[in-house]
């Protein structure tokens, strides 16, 4: 009719309302699969042996040990990868060569160690480069334990297992290497000296036997056992 009035229109440029009495257009959004939620979302493509340990290993420990807190569960916190050098401050090439076969061997740059304390009789001063380590954590320690496993250890002439009793106490486990060789990111044409290295495990609980349950559910091959399989 012509005495109705008709609506006012918004001014040219200015946003149109929200639909469906959402102020601002916040909160959800709906496309084509309805409505999208802009929630943070568990990160994909985990390591192998860490969604093991999430999906599998804690709750085994658990029942096993009778672990009602879930705090208590052990878990693996950090792997210490260390290169010990005596004559690093003479043969600095050596040094730098060690300094990238860790990189490589762990996928993380390497950090020099330098000495604490003067020590004399072996031509030590404070301050003097002694070797290289490496500490992992995270979804890099779970990958490197994976290829440690599966593609190193079975490198290793005469391999019988791994032993036993290289617990600290606090349910840490160390043991050495005698040579890099037997990781295949080395390059057998570019090594300028074999040498070995001691590797850590640092686990959360102070518990030996705890420790090493965790270890042997995550596939560590000790001596005179069978191995467990990951999938």
């Amino acid at each position: 009719m012509a005495n109705e009035k008709k609506a006012a229109k918004p001014p040219k440029g200015s946003p149109a309302p929200a639909k469906g009495g959402q102020a601002g257009g916040k909160g959800k959004e709906k496309g084509a699969g309805g409505a999208v939620d802009h929630a943070p979302k568990a990160r994909e493509g985990a390591p192998r042996l860490q969604t093991h340990y999430r999906e599998t290993v804690r709750a085994r420990l658990a029942k096993e040990f009778g672990l009602g807190n879930p705090h208590q569960v052990p878990r693996l916190e950090k792997i210490v990868v260390n290169v010990g050098m005596g004559d690093a401050n003479k043969n600095p090439k050596q040094l730098e060569a060690a300094v990238e076969e860790l990189s490589a061997i762990t996928g993380q740059k390497a950090v020099v160690t330098k000495a604490k304390k003067a020590i004399a009789n072996f031509g030590l001063r404070a301050g003097m480069p002694v070797g290289a380590f490496v500490t992992l954590r995270g979804a890099r320690m779970y990958e490197f334990l994976d290829r440690f496993i599966t593609l190193s250890i079975p490198r290793i002439r005469d391999f019988r297992g791994l032993p036993t009793r290289s617990f600290d106490g606090r349910g840490n486990y160390t043991f050495g290497i005698k040579e890099q060789m037997i990781f295949p990111e080395i390059d057998y044409d570019k090594v300028e000296k074999i040498h070995g290295m001691d590797i850590t495990m640092v686990t959360s609980t102070d518990r030996d036997d705890l420790a090493m349950a965790l270890l042997r559910e995550l596939g560590w091959p000790f001596r005179g056992e069978t191995p467990q399989k990951v999938a």
